[in-house]
């Protein structure tokens, strides 16, 4: 079995190759260039570092959101356009619950953030289950203040990771940071834990992909509070 594993919800972009149990390649950026210029070549290249042709997928694994908007829309748009191609199925993954999948050992709340502007964080809160992640919160856009209510509530200390951990780092206390190396996001990650879920047959084929973008893109919403201000300021 391999997986290509693709993440480009956020800032990091990157591809990772999953076989036969393990991670076999992988390359990441968290730099200025954009994914549409990164994303397709790292895919090409963690593939010829190990000498694997596309024909020699089984699936491919995504991060699907939710995160920017753009990201989301390019990582969606190369593994359809790869899985279409190829006749293999997608594993669409929360993003979320991949950044929580790196640190599974934890053995206490485990809380992916990624940072949504306006106030708001994209946050879920797991716990470990053996070998698995249990939802205690399922995903969505919080005020990082709501989201420290919560934690408290769960008595244990918790482990932040996400590009959201460290910016609300002081509002989620005593809620420590995962490292470094652990906190951003990873197509490592994402085809690991993409392998558990295509063994268990939670695939779509490429043209039944949805993103969860747990919120309108910031030009709706600005378009309907404009539409709003205008409704009130009519005579």
């Amino acid at each position: 079995m391999m997986i290509l594993g693709i993440e480009a919800a956020a800032k990091v972009a990157g591809a990772a190759i999953w076989k036969d149990g393990q991670i076999v390649s992988e390359e990441m950026v968290n730099g200025p260039l954009t994914h549409s210029e990164t994303l397709m070549p790292m895919v090409d290249r963690v593939m010829k570092a190990v000498g694997a042709l596309p024909q020699d997928l089984s699936a491919i694994a995504l991060s699907s959101g939710p995160g920017s908007f753009t990201g989301l829309r390019i990582g969606a748009a190369t593994a359809k356009g790869l899985a279409l191609g190829l006749s293999v199925p997608l594993v669409p993954l929360s993003t979320l619950e991949a950044l929580a999948y790196q640190v599974l050992l934890y053995e206490g709340p485990i809380v992916p953030m990624m940072d949504a502007r306006r106030g708001q964080v994209y946050a879920a809160v797991y716990l470990r289950d053996g070998q698995e992640l249990k939802t205690v919160y399922e995903p969505e856009a919080i005020p990082p203040a709501l989201l420290a209510e919560r934690l408290k509530k769960e008595g244990k200390q918790a482990v932040l990771v996400g590009d959201g951990a460290a910016l609300y780092a002081e509002v989620l206390r005593p809620a420590i940071l995962a490292p470094a190396h652990l906190r951003h996001a990873s197509a490592a990650a994402v085809a690991a834990l993409g392998a558990k879920k295509y063994e268990a047959g939670f695939c779509v084929p490429g043209d039944e992909l949805r993103l969860e973008y747990l919120r309108k893109p910031q030009a709706e919403r600005e378009r309907e509070e404009k539409l709003a201000r205008m409704e009130q300021e009519r005579p």
